[in-house]
């Protein structure tokens, strides 16, 4: 209610008033004995209550409405509160909703579905994880059997060895991190255990390249992808399980240290149940509670080199079988099989396959299921359709791939706090004032918030399946440290094209693999702090494989000389400026005045085009597709543009 806090003020105030002259109150909030003049009659001026002796008015305390929860004390207060999470597990709020009959009676449905642990078909599950003792309360049998059993395997694949603490080494012990062990309930009602090693604090003596693995970039899988589709090559997904603890942590160096954990409490009670013979020796006491320290042997999950070491092992497995890893992807790998080319690619242990024989991909499912399916099956998916890295990647049409994100937008839309009725459209993601700086009040907060996150779900699939709002998400991100109430509508419009285009695809295909066309064009000093827009893409016959928008790093003087700067962001060969042309073919030679501030590394494009690897050609700027990158297009350039961009039309 919306009035507690105001009606809790004034039960103060009535409080204090009664107390100001010096008599006791009756229940029924009237003062008693003497101290009021007749000629007030036990009056305020108002008649809302009694006159005190120092000229105070005190109004009667109203009782607990129990439809409106007005006029309640504190406790009432308090009271009725939990009452009302307890029923309805709601948290107190100062915000009112009025609900007509259809929604009232939504509510109602979707509440009852809960209490009946439905699943529903089309939205979004989200399972709550608990730490152990809090998930013991909760599942109680079934969540120490579900911690019993993820120790247990743990323990027999020895993916950790008991240590005494006087064979461990100072730091060694100072860095030992605790095992956190999760527990949670799937859709299936069972409950699932997860013990993790608690890596957060050991960003601090780990590097970024000692813990980082590389993973397979977007444009590597979309390019790798349009080929699979032009040469209608059979393709395979896997999951490869417990990947992790399948890999050996390797020995240290000397004067390394050993990566050492240390199990407590409950964990170590169920550790001695299941094999007591081997770590009874090892238990010791800190501060009254019992502490198991390990040596860490496999690539345990929460550890920040887990993926690191498995990507390593992966590699050298298929190095193994003759893979041979691209220069610029550490992700994509081919080799040659009866003639032709297969590819593979994997995001730590999300694994695509390609070839156009699909006895080879039978024959690397077996490999796969060798190597790696010893604790647990690695399930292959085979078809034309695939869930892969979050998209749906379908091959159904012969010689196309569809990138499709619609269950992500339409999460998208239903997460959003503004209700987006069918009437909530917009024809083009942004209006003409998508560059201009921010005006009105900083947004608070919980909005802040709200923006930053849509904001970066909208970066997410404009680099995926919907390239069409690449330049709005891309502006908007240069606006989330400070957004204001003209960029909560900027986003706002943004959610209602998507309302209106939510079953848009994309679709990309290629005519020739021997080369590419890029198309790069240029916004001159649109942001506030005065810097260019980039914008490029690059098309292989149908929609655009990579497409780029992004603000420039760097101020320049000119428009030419910012395409020059662009030139060096994209790599491009398609432009619409004939003086950006001369400089990169001439170099040098070509520059000016206004032009001799252009560092040398800006004409790396010039030697390219010396050596015959990149030819330059001058493009009708009505057929400029990096144009809708750059800016806010509008009308028919813009449907025309969007038609190429997302594959309807062959470029």
């Amino acid at each position: 209610d919306d009035d507690e806090e105001d009606d809790d003020d004034d039960d103060d105030d009535n409080n204090a008033g009664g107390c100001n002259d010096g008599n006791n109150n009756n229940d029924d909030g009237s003062n008693g004995g003497a101290g009021n003049n007749d000629d007030n009659n036990g009056n305020g001026s108002d008649g809302s209550g009694q006159r005190t002796r120092s000229g105070r008015t005190s109004r009667p305390a109203e009782r607990l409405n129990p439809t409106t929860f007005s006029g309640k004390s504190y406790a009432q207060a308090v009271k009725a509160q939990q009452e009302i999470e307890q029923c309805h597990n709601m948290s107190k709020t100062d915000k009112v909703v009025y609900y007509d009959q259809t929604e009232a009676s939504y509510c109602a449905m979707f509440i009852n579905d809960l209490g009946n642990r439905e699943t529903m078909t089309d939205g979004t599950n989200f399972a709550q994880q608990y730490l152990i003792h809090k998930g013991l309360k909760m599942f109680g049998d079934r969540g120490k059997a579900a911690s019993m059993k993820e120790l247990d395997q743990l323990d027999k694949r020895k993916c950790f060895e008991p240590i005494r603490v006087k064979d461990l080494s100072a730091r060694e012990r100072a860095k030992a991190q605790e095992a956190l062990m999760f527990l949670c309930e799937k859709r299936d009602n069972t409950v699932k255990g997860r013990m993790v090693f608690n890596g957060k604090p050991t960003r601090q003596w780990l590097s970024k390249e000692d813990s980082a693995s590389p993973t397979v970039s977007t444009e590597g899988l979309f390019i790798t992808a349009t080929i699979d589709a032009y040469e209608e090559r059979d393709v395979l997904t896997a999951d490869v399980p417990n990947a992790f603890i399948q890999t050996d942590v390797p020995p240290p160096k000397p004067g390394e240290d050993r990566i050492t954990m240390k199990i407590t409490g409950v964990l170590v009670d169920m550790l001695l149940e299941l094999n007591p013979e081997l770590y009874k020796d090892f238990v010791v006491y800190e501060n009254g509670q019992k502490v198991l320290y390990v040596v860490v042997l496999k690539a345990i999950y929460g550890m920040l080199v887990a993926s690191l070491l498995f990507y390593k092992k992966f590699r050298v497995d298929l190095e193994g079988v003759d893979f041979v890893f691209n220069d610029y992807d550490p992700c994509v790998a081919n080799r040659m099989i009866r003639g032709k080319q297969q590819t593979v690619r994997f995001h730590v242990d999300d694994v695509m396959s390609s070839h156009v024989d699909p006895k080879v991909n039978d024959e690397f499912d077996k490999w796969l299921n060798k190597m790696y399916g010893g604790y647990g099956k690695v399930k292959c998916v085979r078809g034309k359709v695939h869930d892969y890295l979050g998209m749906i990647l379908d091959f159904s049409e012969t010689g196309i791939v569809i990138i499709d994100m619609r269950r992500f937008i339409r999460d998208m839309i239903t997460g959003f706090p503004m209700v987006l009725g069918d009437k909530d459209v917009a024809e083009t993601p942004a209006g003409d004032n998508l560059l201009k700086a921010g005006t009105g009040p900083l947004l608070d907060k919980e909005k802040r918030e709200v923006f930053h996150s849509t904001t970066a779900k909208g970066l997410f699939v404009s680099k995926r399946g919907r390239p069409d709002i690449l330049p709005t998400t891309s502006v908007l991100c240069t606006r989330v440290r400070e957004p204001r109430e003209s960029d909560w509508e900027k986003l706002v419009r943004l959610m209602k094209y998507l309302n209106n285009t939510k079953e848009d695809v994309v679709r990309l295909g290629v005519d020739d693999i021997s080369f590419s066309h890029w198309f790069v064009d240029l916004s001159f000093a649109v942001h506030p702090d005065f810097k260019s827009h980039i914008g490029a893409v690059m098309p292989q016959g149908r929609g655009t494989t990579i497409s780029i928008s992004r603000k420039q790093k760097l101020n320049t003087r000119s428009s030419t000389v910012s395409e020059v700067v662009g030139v060096d962001d994209a790599s491009v060969v398609h432009q619409d400026n004939q003086s950006a042309i001369l400089l990169e073919t001439n170099g040098r030679r070509s520059a000016g005045q206004r032009s001799r501030a252009i560092n040398v590394r800006y004409f790396s494009i010039t030697d390219h085009i010396e050596k015959g690897d990149v030819k330059v050609v001058y493009c009708n700027t009505d057929d400029m597709y990096g144009d809708y990158m750059t800016k806010p297009v509008q009308g028919e350039k813009f449907r025309k543009f969007k038609e190429f961009i997302m594959g309807r039309k062959p470029i």
